[in-house]
């Protein structure tokens, strides 16, 4: 069985697909992973090289649920299970993250006098990845050693 590394902030780590609205480009090679077969279906990741880094290569599955939208009537109540998906989920794009209220640091000088210089820079990196919000968020961003193309059965 295999390890796997959840990673609910996920945020905080410079990954990115690309082409897509939400999310900051990248220009690191990407390919599909292995197929892993979980008990709610089959997803499919891709696998992400670190340039410039010491780093193995890793499998990264963005964007699973692991529950069910809390909109409607479960706005607000506890989570519940994420429905089964048919065939193979593609894992490859971070899913909304949860709404929150984002700092101004339009005007820099501003900002530099409520932050240290260290946190503005944090942020630009940062806020790209906080663009898209909803209150469907609850999805989990998943990062793993690569293992092969094998299937995978989790339980």
């Amino acid at each position: 069985m295999m390890l796997l590394i959840v990673l609910f902030l996920s945020l905080l780590t410079p990954f990115s697909s690309g082409g897509d609205d939400n999310e900051p480009a990248s220009d690191q090679a990407q390919m599909s992973s292995r197929i892993v077969h979980t008990k709610y279906g089959a997803v499919s990741g891709i696998i992400v090289h670190l340039e410039g880094r010491n780093l193995e290569p890793v499998e990264v599955f963005k964007g699973i649920p692991y529950a069910s939208p809390p909109t409607g009537s479960l706005r607000f109540m506890p989570p519940v299970t994420a429905a089964l998906w048919p065939g193979v989920k593609k894992a490859d794009r971070f899913s909304a993250v949860c709404p929150q209220r984002l700092p101004d640091i339009s005007n820099e000088t501003a900002a530099l006098e409520r932050m240290p210089k260290g946190r503005l820079e944090y942020l630009k990196r940062l806020l790209p990845y906080l663009r898209n919000q909803s209150e469907d968020c609850l999805y989990l961003n998943i990062y793993a050693p690569i293992q092969g193309k094998k299937n995978v059965n989790i339980k």
